[in-house]
């Protein structure tokens, strides 16, 4: 859910979307359908850390730690859930 949130944060900004549409080589027009392919919203996140800026801006919006979006970032890639863990 959280990746879901960090890409309509971007693409509600238009600068933002540019970047990310310029970086990953998608159209916009690609985007639903590139959402449903393993390893978008991961790429999401991704990108999300890879922008000091962009990540702080995001998580004050969405009001969480940053940290919450590096978690995210490591369950994508096939890790746990710190709350999951024993």
């Amino acid at each position: 859910m959280l990746a879901i949130q960090a890409l309509a944060f971007i693409a509600d900004d238009q600068q933002s979307l540019a970047r990310f549409l310029d970086i990953t080589g998608i159209e916009v027009e690609q985007i639903r359908t590139a959402a449903r392919e393993p390893g978008f919203l991961a790429g999401v996140i991704e990108h999300m850390l890879s922008d000091e800026n962009l990540l702080v801006a995001f998580a004050r919006s969405a009001a969480i730690d940053p940290a919450e979006v590096a978690r995210a970032a490591s369950v994508l890639r096939g890790g746990r859930w710190e709350r999951d863990t024993p």
